[in-house]
């Protein structure tokens, strides 16, 4: 039993005389009260390094815009298209967990209802204090 806790001490002696030395080494050379202690050098990159310029947009007279918007179904086809990508991105977060999951496999798919509108209760007159 006592070789036992001797090679815990050994290896926790090892551990604290390991730390301390890097800590020692670290704060002597890094010390922020030195302005003359060495300081890595500072390496500045834009956020528009990787911007990409989008091509110039096809001009075309509006007649023709609307004339196209009409072809597709006007503006209800894009508010289908808008409501078909919040449906489905609803729909991948609600997939996200394992439990989620089970509990949509095991369920059948029920009909959506309103919420509750809860009834409001009379609000109760003064009754006053005499």
């Amino acid at each position: 039993m006592q070789r036992h806790h001797r090679a815990i001490l050994d290896v926790l002696g090892v551990g604290v005389w390991a730390g301390a030395s890097i800590g020692h080494a670290f704060a002597a050379t890094n010390d922020p009260a030195d302005a003359t202690a060495p300081v890595p050098q500072l390496i500045y990159q834009s956020p528009f390094t990787d911007y990409r310029v989008l091509g110039e947009d096809k001009k075309i007279p509006w007649q023709d815009a609307n004339g196209t918007v009409g072809k597709i179904g006007g503006w209800r086809a894009y508010a289908r298209e808008a409501a078909a990508a919040i449906k489905a991105r609803e729909a991948a977060s609600a997939m996200t967990t394992p439990a989620t999951v089970e509990a949509v496999k095991s369920k059948p798919a029920a009909s959506p209802q309103p919420p509750a509108i809860p009834t409001p209760t009379p609000a109760q007159p003064h009754k006053g204090g005499g």
